[in-house]
């Protein structure tokens, strides 16, 4: 199926780490004019080289997204250069303190969490969302996490600011509707990647005496699809809510973690 995405201008937040380059490089396979907006310069540099050997264009930025000027002059640049801003991906985001109690959260690493994956996408999508309207179209991808949908002890600050991720995304597609405008989450679950690898397997071999397939198995028994996530998975997703092939569909939360969030 033609996604239609090809020409089209993206914006995309935090392209250089975690989900970001899998997404990134996805809408540069399907000819996306890019914009890059990352704190890391030297690391967006990067991945716009990269991007532009897939076949898309690439304008690095640096942007804070928790700075609302610095947000403002990203999407005046991306103007400036394209013409246009037809869709924006939040994936920019903050893991928060990982394994604390409530009581043991410190107010800065609650706020530094709440300022990038809530305030960060605010500040983004109201720098966006008045171009997009004058031109009756665009698309939003907020980049949540199921942790939003379902609680996770040790995890607070991340957890509370993805919920509220939602509720941002929600009440911003009743608003932007009557525009011709799609604002939706795509919410992963736990993606095999470098941290899950590094991070997850090892633990759980440590504390249950499991070897690396027995780990990983344990961790996809916790799915309906028995399947850990890809971070190809969770682009795929972003292009689909990026599209028109997905123009009826606004306001949603759209889990991919094979079952988790439902079971």
């Amino acid at each position: 199926m033609d996604l239609g995405l090809r020409g089209k201008v993206v914006i995309v937040t935090g392209p250089a780490k975690g989900l970001g380059p899998a997404i990134t490089q996805a809408f540069a396979r399907e000819g996306c004019r890019l914009v890059l907006a990352s704190r890391d310069l030297e690391a967006i540099d990067a991945i716009a080289m990269k991007t532009e050997g897939l076949g898309g264009q690439a304008l690095p930025v640096r942007c804070d997204v928790t700075v609302p000027a610095e947000t403002d002059r990203m999407a005046e640049l991306a103007i400036q250069q394209y013409g246009q801003i037809d869709v924006l991906v939040n994936v920019a985001s903050d893991t928060g303190p990982i394994g604390d109690a409530t009581w043991n959260t410190s107010p800065e690493e609650f706020e530094h969490t709440m300022q990038v994956n809530l305030l960060g996408c605010f500040n983004t999508m109201r720098a966006v969302l008045p171009r997009m309207i004058s031109r009756r179209y665009g698309k939003i991808v907020n980049v949540g996490g199921t942790y939003g949908m379902r609680a996770r002890a040790g995890r607070m600050a991340y957890s509370a600011s993805k919920w509220g991720l939602r509720g941002v995304t929600k009440s911003a597609a009743l608003e932007a509707g009557a525009h011709n405008i799609n604002v939706n989450l795509v919410a992963p679950g736990m993606v095999d990647d470098e941290r899950f690898r590094s991070l997850w397997i090892p633990e759980a071999m440590r504390k249950f005496g499991l070897d690396e397939a027995q780990a990983e198995e344990r961790q996809a028994e916790e799915y309906a699809l028995r399947r850990i996530t890809t971070d190809m998975d969770v682009a795929n997703a972003c292009l689909f809510l990026a599209s028109d092939v997905s123009k009826q569909i606004t306001g949603v939360d759209l889990p991919v973690d094979g079952g988790w969030a439902a079971l």
